[in-house]
């Protein structure tokens, strides 16, 4: 622990449970749909209402997405897993009890990597179980009572559970955010955080230095990012007030309250013995043999690690660069059609991380749906490369063309007038009028003063309108102060 990510004193602890919803057409052990926005209790069969007589029945394409994970992470596939019914009574829960994996789940250990502040982290999981989700209750619009819609029961889920590594709230959204990558690249989610696809439990705990782990609190259900830093910076400033108060930390799930940007508890949290654990009599062992791992693995796409390490291997991008360029299949594709057209790979990488994502950041928008093509992006940079238009200039047309004022990069600099000047007779005859015009900056750079070339730069782009090539002004600027 570095002194830097300690808070007032005290180091901070973050575990982190993940709930991922499996991208399957059917619930985890009844055929009932997934179809999110269904009218209430129209997509619960007799399994999900847990009906005399039914009999829960697994799912193969979840467990298939829970294979498909586990290679991703480079985890242990077990060759046999086992389902177990925790018990526990909500009213969305039919049964009393939900299935889940406890003792061997499919997925055991695994690591996933991503960057913080540009440098690598690496963070060990402990498992990655299948369960059923349970229903969802409804408080409002019920005259004082609460509605049951048990569309959801059944969904399936592979919840994902890491170490207890994380050190700091930018530490965790980073990982939120690689896993989230991570799940939608492969497919096995949508990661619509909105719908409740994509669900984060964050458990905090502070302590001294080299002290054994604190009592830690569960925040449940962040369904932001921004939620998930704000949530756990302020659970960790009420704990070390807590403790420094003269309480102890009690052990509790709590839920984040975005309008006061502050946690609440729900309840005081249940230790494992509590969900009095035991084999689902109703399922056998989940039994995976190799081969059946082997041919999810030979259909799996590249994953967002190995394309970054081919694009540093191939294209010489930073490995930062490349872990941008890898943030999601769309963002790689954007990458690669955008370097095709100009060969350009560190350029494309700049602008993506650039313009591109403060435009969307500011719309909203998605870079598949970005109004300027990859194709035309690659033109803009070959404009700069051959030393058509200047940097600046650059952007100006990219204003234009993102914002529909004009249809291709050529149109839209000879609308605005933007081609550099390069014929260097012309710009001799400015330099010369700008030197004889300012004498004293040239005395002042002759006897030592840097600051003053800058300022005859200045001048020069000034007399040429910002059309003169900055490179070229440059040169010719001290081939004329060396006369």
């Amino acid at each position: 622990m570095t002194a830097s990510l300690l808070v007032r004193g005290y180091e901070v602890v973050i575990g982190f449970e993940t709930h991922a919803q499996l991208s399957t057409q059917s619930k985890i052990f009844s055929g009932a749909s997934t179809r999110f926005g269904a009218e209430p209790n129209t997509q619960a069969c007799a399994v999900d209402l847990a009906l005399p007589g039914s009999l829960p029945v697994m799912n193969r394409g979840a467990v298939e997405r829970a294979i498909q994970f586990g290679l991703a992470v480079s985890a242990t596939i077990a060759p046999m897993s086992i389902f177990a019914r925790k018990n526990y009574f909500y009213p969305d829960l039919p049964k009393g009890y939900q299935i889940s994996q406890y003792e061997i789940p499919v997925v055991q250990g695994g690591v996933v990597e991503f960057f913080v502040d540009g440098e690598p982290f690496r963070l060990n999981l402990t498992r990655a179980h299948l369960e059923e989700d349970a229903g969802k209750s409804l408080h409002e619009d019920h005259h004082g009572m609460t509605g049951i819609d048990l569309n959801r029961a059944g969904t399936p889920l592979l919840e994902i559970v890491t170490e207890p590594e994380l050190r700091s709230s930018k530490q965790a959204v980073e990982y939120a955010k690689a896993l989230h990558t991570l799940v939608v690249w492969l497919g096995m989610c949508d990661g619509n955080m909105q719908e409740g696809s994509f669900r984060c439990d964050a458990n905090v705990s502070v302590r001294r230095p080299g002290q054994p782990f604190g009592t830690r609190r569960e925040i449940k259900n962040l369904n932001s990012f921004r939620f998930l830093q704000q949530a756990i910076d302020y659970e960790i400033q009420w704990q070390i007030d807590q403790i420094e108060d003269g309480y102890e930390i009690v052990q509790a799930t709590v839920l984040f309250d975005p309008d006061t940007g502050e946690t609440r508890m729900m309840r005081t949290k249940e230790d494992a013995h509590d969900y009095r654990y035991f084999p689902d009599p109703d399922l056998p062992p989940l039994v995976i043999a190799p081969e059946w791992v082997e041919r999810v693995r030979s259909e799996m796409p590249e994953l967002p690690g190995a394309l970054a390490a081919r694009l540093q291997r191939a294209l010489g991008l930073p490995a930062y660069d490349a872990a941008m360029m890898t943030t999601s299949r769309a963002t790689a594709a954007y990458f690669e059609a955008a370097n095709a057209a100009c060969a350009q790979p560190k350029l494309v990488a700049n602008w993506i991380m650039g313009e591109i994502s403060k435009r969307l950041n500011a719309d909203g928008g998605d870079i598949a749906s970005a109004p300027v093509s990859p194709a035309t992006l690659g033109a803009l940079i070959n404009r700069i490369q051959d030393g058509t238009i200047s940097n600046n200039a650059a952007r100006q047309v990219f204003e234009a063309l993102w914002t529909g004022e004009g249809a291709d990069v050529d149109t839209v600099i000879d609308a605005k007038g933007l081609k550099q000047m390069n014929d260097s007779g012309a710009l001799e005859a400015i330099l010369d009028a700008v030197l004889a015009a300012n004498a004293k900056s040239v005395e002042d750079f002759r006897a030592g003063k840097e600051k003053a070339f800058g300022a005859l730069v200045g001048q020069a782009m000034k007399a040429t309108k910002g059309k003169a090539n900055p490179a070229q002004v440059n040169e010719l600027l001290k081939k004329k102060l060396a006369g």
